[in-house]
């Protein structure tokens, strides 16, 4: 009978444990799901087409940019897994199609012509990144989204300045 009681004891406090977890989980505003959703579908993107430009890129300043890409998209795509994990969240498993189509059609160039089109989609990416990241930091909910938004920022305006520094090294057009 008492073994009963524990077991109906147990059980009851691990729906009321998994109720509040919902219920935590449900808080997490739309806007910062959608953001946690981006990010980290920006940080896959990142580093697989950079993958593809470490082995593929003909000029070495885009191969040194490429590796940097996959060192720092590692380390914030850990972070951001952390705070998933945390807090129960979802988060994409692949990059979006976009991101993918432009994997393989990167695939399918050489020389100079694949250096300009990578150096180009990350100038674009960073830009989107940029953007998508003051965002979340000004507005967000979430306190510890708003704080990895912020604490990020600066990076990526640093490789956004990089990409555009390439881009016009490799003789691309300004916007």
């Amino acid at each position: 009978m008492k073994r009963a009681l524990l077991c109906a004891a147990l059980l009851a406090a691990c729906v009321a444990a998994n109720a509040r977890d919902d219920k935590d989980k449900a808080k997490l505003d739309q806007a910062d799901q959608d953001f946690v959703n981006k990010a980290s579908m920006s940080d896959m993107a990142e580093i697989n087409v950079s993958r593809i430009a470490v082995k593929s890129a003909s000029d070495d300043g885009v191969k040194k940019f490429a590796q940097q890409m996959i060192d720092d998209h590692g380390k914030t795509s850990k972070e951001m897994l952390e705070i998933v994990n945390k807090k129960r969240l979802s988060a994409p498993e692949r990059m979006d199609a976009e991101h993918d189509k432009l994997a393989r059609k990167l695939g399918s160039l050489s020389g100079s012509d694949f250096d300009t089109e990578y150096v180009a989609g990350q100038v674009k990416d960073h830009e989107a990144a940029v953007a998508l990241f003051e965002a979340q930091a000004k507005d967000g909910k979430d306190d510890d989204l708003r704080a990895f938004a912020k604490k990020h920022l600066p990076h990526l305006r640093e490789h956004l300045k990089m990409a555009q520094d390439l881009h016009k090294k490799l003789g691309g057009k300004d916007k």
